[in-house]
Order: structure tokens, then C-alpha cells, then sequence
């Protein structure tokens, strides 16, 4: 097994200032800002960028303090839509040494099923490529797995420019309450 050992100032640099897509450098960022250990990314895709999480959590935690989850519908992605295979994911980013933790499914049967043992997340990143309805759904979970500093990052397009938002503790609770709502009213 290969394990990524903790980069370089100059390949941190490189990723927090220079690296493509730009948008995703508020990531690399936030997590340095945060110290940020105990990730969590709904929307793996191609792995590339959980790779570059993995790689920016290195530069301030061991290996061995790192948890990384990916949550993402691997097979069962429509067709002809970009992504990693479950096991192929697995195999990835299992090379970085950190413990990996992959969950398939949308952010609603993946957050039912393993919150409670998501306490504790530092960091949050929510790809923009989510089902709207089953993301809404969703917020439900999200409370329980945070704590007083961590962050929540929601990749968006608006305004044709993607950039990630850093989500209030205000807006994670009202769109926890509408969730709620929302399962009640179904």
C-alpha cells in the first residue's frame, strides 16, 4: 500500500492557490483554517478531489487521526454520468493511508444509515451533482453529526460561476426544520 505522506509547504501551496478547478481551493483551505480531521463528502465523483482532501488533511493530522467519508451512488449513477465505481473508489483513496470510509447511496438512505457514527465531523463537503429532493431530505441528519466548529461547505452554480458556500449553523438548523417537516407532511 502506498501511503500519501503529509505534503510539502510548496505542494500545499500549489493546491490551496493553484489548483484546478479554483473554486475547489476553499476546500483545501478550509480545512487548514479548521485542522480538520473527520471529513465527510457526499458526491465522490472521480475521486480526484477526496484525493486532494485527503492530501490537504495531511498537512496538519497524521494519517492515523484521519477520517475520510465518502458518500456517493457509485453503480447506481444514471447512465453516462461521471463517476467511480464502489470498489474502485475503495481502492483509491485506500492508498492514502487514512481511514476511508465509502457509503453508497443519495445523501438521504446514506445519512439514515450512518449519521450516528458521523459525530463529531469537522468538515462537510456537498457536491453540487445531489438530487435536490433527496438532498433537502437529508438536512435531517446533519445536526447530530456536528460539532461547535465545523463547517459545512455546498458546492453551488449561480450566477454561471461555481463556488462553495460555507453554510451558517442558523441555515443547517432551518434546513433540518424543513426536512423534518417535509417527512412528516409525506
Amino acid at each position: 500500500m502506498i501511503v500519501l505522506k503529509k505534503p510539502s509547504f510548496v505542494r500545499f501551496a500549489m493546491l490551496s492557490l493553484f489548483s484546478r478547478p479554483a473554486h475547489e481551493r476553499a476546500i483545501y483551505r478550509m480545512i487548514r483554517h479548521l485542522r480538520a480531521a473527520t471529513i465527510v463528502e457526499i458526491g465522490v465523483q472521480e475521486g480526484v478531489g477526496s484525493q486532494r482532501i485527503i492530501e490537504a488533511a495531511l498537512r496538519s493530522s497524521p494519517a492515523e487521526e484521519i477520517r475520510y467519508t465518502g458518500i456517493d451512488l457509485f453503480e447506481a449513477r444514471p447512465p453516462h454520468s461521471p463517476g467511480l465505481k464502489l470498489k474502485d473508489a475503495h481502492r483509491k483513496l485506500k492508498k492514502t493511508g487514512v481511514h476511508v470510509q465509502l457509503i453508497p447511496g443519495d445523501p438521504l438512505s446514506a445519512l439514515a444509515r450512518s449519521a450516528n457514527t458521523l459525530l463529531g465531523t469537522d468538515l462537510i463537503v456537498i457536491r453540487g451533482d445531489q438530487a435536490p429532493e433527496a438532498l433537502q431530505r437529508s438536512w435531517l441528519y446533519v445536526p447530530r453529526m456536528l460539532h461547535d466548529r465545523s463547517v459545512i461547505l455546498q458546492e453551488s452554480n449561480s450566477d454561471g460561476a461555481v463556488h462553495f458556500a460555507t453554510l451558517s449553523r442558523d441555515s443547517i438548523e432551518q434546513l433540518a426544520s424543513a426536512s423534518s417537516a417535509s417527512r412528516r407532511a409525506a
